[in-house]
This record gives C-alpha cells, sequence and structure tokens, in this order.
C-alpha cells in the first residue's frame, strides 16, 4: 500500500473511531475496532479493548468532549498507521468498518471531527471521511495539490 494512502486510511480511522466514542454506535464499533488489533494476537486485541474503554470514558466524561477527541485523534491515527503497515490486509477490513461506523454515527458526529496531522512535508486533514492533502511547495507555504488548487472556493493556503 502506498505510504499516502496508507497515513489517509489510518487518518480517516482514526477520526471515524474518536467520533463514535461516546455515542450510540461505540458498542458495535468498540468491539470491531479491537478485532482489527486481534492480527497482532489476543493479548494485544485486549489491551487495545482496554485503551479504547479508557479513551471512550474520557470522551463522555469531557466538558468539552470535541477537545477530547481532538486530542485522541493523533494516537489512534498512530496506532491504525503501525497496524497498517504490519498488517496491509487489514486496510480492506479497515475500509469497510470506517463505512459501517459513519453510517451509525449520530447526524452531529458524522461532520463533527477535523483530523491535521503531518507526514513528510504532506499536511493530511480528515473530516466526515474526507481527506485533503496539501503539499508544501519550494515557496514553503501549504497549498492544495494541483488537482484542487484550480478550485474558485479559496486559496485553501496556510501561512
Amino acid at each position: 500500500m502506498l505510504q499516502e494512502a496508507m497515513t489517509t486510511l489510518a487518518l480517516t480511522g482514526a477520526t471515524t473511531v474518536v467520533a463514535a466514542m461516546a455515542t450510540d454506535a461505540w458498542g458495535t464499533s468498540r468491539t470491531a475496532v479491537a478485532g482489527l488489533f486481534g492480527r497482532e494476537g489476543q493479548d494485544r486485541q485486549t489491551a487495545i479493548e482496554a485503551q479504547l474503554d479508557s479513551d471512550a470514558d474520557l470522551v463522555a466524561q469531557d466538558d468539552g468532549a470535541e477537545g477530547a477527541r481532538r486530542d485522541l485523534v493523533p494516537i489512534w491515527h498512530r496506532r491504525l498507521a503501525t497496524l497498517l503497515r504490519q498488517y496491509p490486509g487489514a486496510a480492506d477490513d479497515l475500509r469497510v468498518l470506517i463505512a459501517e461506523m459513519q453510517a451509525a454515527l449520530p447526524p452531529a458526529q458524522q461532520q463533527g471531527v477535523q483530523a491535521n496531522t503531518r507526514d513528510n512535508g504532506q499536511v493530511f486533514a480528515s473530516q466526515g471521511g474526507n481527506v485533503l492533502v496539501y503539499t508544501r511547495p519550494d515557496s514553503g507555504r501549504l497549498r492544495p495539490p494541483p488537482s484542487a488548487a484550480g478550485s474558485d472556493e479559496g486559496s485553501g493556503q496556510a501561512g
């Protein structure tokens, strides 16, 4: 799997997993996410279940659940990216899981979490299952890839 595709999939997965925490969709989502990590053995799956429970409790108990979710996305991005590097065959299962979790989320959660991560001069932004990739050109400013640069919806630049 290409590095960019793996990063994008892991980020989308992380955003979706964290968005599902402390929602009605969590029970099913939690079990399925933990199952992905079962490839690493029962001990790892059990550890992931405990981590999922702990993180969902943080989201549920936090007065600003969105802040807690935002803080957890990079952690789950790293875990899922590591899983995909070790077990590339997990990518298809993760894609299916993402679609199922997104469909089960309450409408407020489907759009409510955005995650941004930087990797090798690129910024990956994921929100509601959509992923944008910004590349750092020689000028040192971030801008969207050429396919999106010609749109009339703004420059997409950040400085």
